[in-house]
């Protein structure tokens, strides 16, 4: 039985989004690993922005080292991922009445955002009779494995509601800013932590993402409708199998083609004109702007959603979340002459681990870190989302 991981920390050091804590959950976990599941130092692929002679935590880099590890599983493996960092909300932008969803994605320290879909994707690559076990101490974290059967949650119940309170008169503007508030107020009622402490949720605004963006491209164009695309624009062949689909549906459309876009009569409607006039431009100067997109299988136009749904659940995914899907996690900095900057999440369960001595299920380690936030002041429920018989397997191994 092989033992293999990949952990990711994001500090994004020196930008809008800086965090402190992510870099340090990586090298606790990786210690943890060794010296309480066994895996060899070899067998652990370690990737932060804090160090420069560790792979850099871009989208890229992320993918293709969750893609090898899965690739070089066998049946019996047992293959572990944790994540360290901003998570973001990507709300639809087709402008389709029945697009109503948002993608999860985690934020590489590049901005080249990976979406809960590209992450069921390489989750359904898994070999049979493998398992991965998939630690998001990041924000809307989840639903992170795209239609996992939630365990231990409230994402599911949050999203039923969220679907009735759309036609409460908030719109979907309103609804973004009301879900945003609800959420930076989420991870920070800390009455039981120390006052000085600093702490900041885990959370990448659609805001401060798209200030990124305009400082990476130097388009000041960029907005809310247009997020996609201009991901798309800045990294091109390198960006997400999800936005190279929205890609081709929004290209199938705009070019009146008889691809998998050509049945959306009502695709890009009032939000995605913009995109519309985006693509426009970019054709008018390279002919050949969107071959990557085009190059993508997609089904149908409910490929490019917001939350699109697959058919079947995943077998072989585990995945631990730092919080809800409409929640955020928070990044703690304490004093000097206290520990090192920390994800709560991230801390609680080395916590757990250090008093069970690593014998702990994924329901008692949710149910534990749960229980052990609540007891510090931190609202974020972690969360537990997996098929029935890994309930109660032996966290990791």
């Amino acid at each position: 039985m092989g033992k293999k991981a990949v952990l990711i920390g994001c500090n994004y050091t020196g930008t809008k989004a800086e965090l402190k804590g992510c870099s340090n959950d990586v090298k606790k976990m990786q210690r943890c690993l060794i010296d309480r599941y066994g895996f060899s130092e070899g067998d652990i692929k370690i990737l932060i922005d804090t160090d420069d002679s560790y792979t850099q935590p871009t989208g890229r880099n992320i993918r293709n080292a969750l893609a090898l590890l899965i690739k070089s599983a066998e049946t019996g493996d047992v293959l572990f991922v944790h994540y360290s960092g901003h998570g973001t909300r990507l709300p639809a932008e087709t402008g389709e009445e029945d697009d109503t969803g948002y993608d999860e994605c985690i934020v590489p320290c590049d901005m080249n955002l990976i979406t809960d879909d590209d992450i069921r994707e390489l989750v359904d690559k898994v070999p049979k009779g493998c398992r991965i076990t998939f630690v998001s101490d990041s924000c809307h974290s989840g639903g992170l494995i795209d239609d996992a059967k939630e365990q231990i949650g409230e994402s599911c119940k949050d999203d039923c509601e969220d679907k009735e309170e759309n036609g409460s008169g908030l719109g979907f503007v309103g609804t973004i800013i009301q879900k945003t508030g609800d959420a930076l107020q989420s991870a920070f009622s800390h009455d039981n932590i120390a006052e000085d402490s600093t702490l900041t949720n885990r959370s990448l605004p659609l805001d401060t993402l798209v200030d990124i963006l305009k400082q990476k491209t130097g388009n000041h164009n960029i907005n809310v409708g247009n997020v996609r695309p201009t991901l798309f624009d800045v990294f091109g062949e390198d960006s997400t199998p999800k936005i190279k689909k929205f890609m081709k549906v929004l290209m199938d459309t705009f070019k009146g083609g008889s691809g998998a876009g050509a049945d959306g009569g009502g695709f890009l409607g009032k939000i995605g004109v913009l995109a519309q006039d985006f693509l426009k431009e970019k054709f008018e100067n390279n002919a050949d702007y969107g071959k990557p997109a085009m190059e993508t299988e997609v089904g149908g136009k409910q490929d490019a959603y917001a939350g699109s749904k697959k058919n079947k659940l995943p077998e072989n995914g585990i995945l631990i979340s730092g919080c809800q899907s409409d929640q955020t996690s928070a990044d703690a900095t304490p004093s000097a002459d206290r520990a090192e900057p920390f994800g709560a999440l991230s801390h609680a369960i080395q916590m757990i681990i250090q008093e069970t001595d690593g014998k702990v299920s994924n329901r008692e380690l949710v149910v534990k870190a749960r229980n052990s936030l609540k007891k510090q002041g931190f609202k974020q429920r972690p969360g537990l989302y997996c098929d029935d018989k890994h309930v109660d397997s032996p966290f990791i191994c």
